[in-house]
């Protein structure tokens, strides 16, 4: 049974709800990560996103058993994304304020435009190097010597590692633009959320072991927020968002993700909006945009 489009109200709406419950996970990411070792944290989350993605695809029947054409798009979005992405996340926010760190992600789009015509011979046009040169300005802003300490290793690291996990999802996005579907991407999301924690899973406990983690309510309920709403549901609605709303909406609403991580980490963690921040994001937002927002032609 395939779930028919969403009126675009209804889908504007969720869609809303998705970008908010992305930008909120950043700074609960930055949370748990002080009481539980990251590779738990993302094997943790992603576990609670698998038992949630197979009721959810169990009751609208749309749960198969994925086809042989269909593993290697699986393993294109479980590894490079769910499992690199995520984990670099995690390990690159303990060094770096939940603000940074957010916009440091998205950054994605910078890397697929150049992957994007060396892999799949996508042109790069006048409007993605202008695009790109303003995101970049606003990456060069982030670095400049007056506002990050060169000498800090930790940071150096964590930003290192954050610019490195949007590599790795620009990897997983670039594969998916080339790959030619059998079944649905809502169908082949649940496994692909399997797959990647029981890597996750393995990943931590070799390199990590078992976790001694001091549980409480609070805890608990970071945890169940970040595999259920930033992990399962935002699968989910995407995929049904998907169907519903124009490519060109879904794409700059997805811009006003680091906007939301960005203010709610300074609301609830209490990190500073400086004047540099605030300018590397805007350029950076504003420059993905130019460059991958194309204009309809008519």
């Amino acid at each position: 049974m395939k779930t028919p489009p969403l009126p675009r109200t209804t889908a504007l709406v969720l869609f809303s709800i998705v970008v908010l419950a992305w930008g909120l996970n950043w700074p609960v990411t930055k949370v748990i990560v002080r009481d539980v070792p990251p590779l738990w944290v993302v094997t943790i989350r992603s576990a609670i996103g698998a038992v949630v993605l197979l009721g959810l695809l169990w009751g609208q029947g749309n749960l198969i058993v994925p086809r042989r054409g269909d593993v290697p798009v699986i393993l294109g979005i479980a590894l490079p994304h769910m499992v690199a992405f995520s984990t670099l996340v995690a390990i690159g926010i303990q060094f770096v304020p939940a603000s940074r760190a957010i916009v440091l992600g998205y950054t994605t789009p910078l890397w697929v435009i150049p992957m994007a015509g060396l892999f799949l011979g996508e042109v790069i046009t006048g409007r993605h190097v202008v695009g790109g040169s303003v995101a970049l300005a606003g990456l060069v802003l982030m670095f400049n010597p007056a506002s990050f300490d060169w000498h800090d290793e930790r940071a150096l690291l964590g930003n290192g590692l954050l610019l490195l996990a949007s590599a790795c999802w620009a990897v997983s996005i670039v594969y998916v633009r080339g790959h030619r579907w059998i079944s649905t991407p809502f169908q082949l999301v649940f496994w692909e959320v399997l797959l990647a924690t029981i890597v996750l899973m393995l990943a931590a406990s070799f390199f990590e072991g078992m976790p001694r983690i001091a549980w409480t309510p609070s805890l608990a309920m970071l945890l169940l927020y970040g595999g259920v709403c930033g992990t399962a549901l935002a699968y989910w609605a995407v995929a049904v968002v998907n169907r519903s709303l124009p490519a060109a909406t879904t794409s700059l609403g997805l811009l006003a993700t680091p906007v939301v991580g960005t203010i709610s980490a300074a609301i609830t963690l209490g990190e500073p909006l400086t004047p540099g921040l605030l300018g590397a994001m805007t350029l950076i937002v504003g420059g993905i945009a130019l460059g991958t927002i194309t204009r309809r032609k008519g």
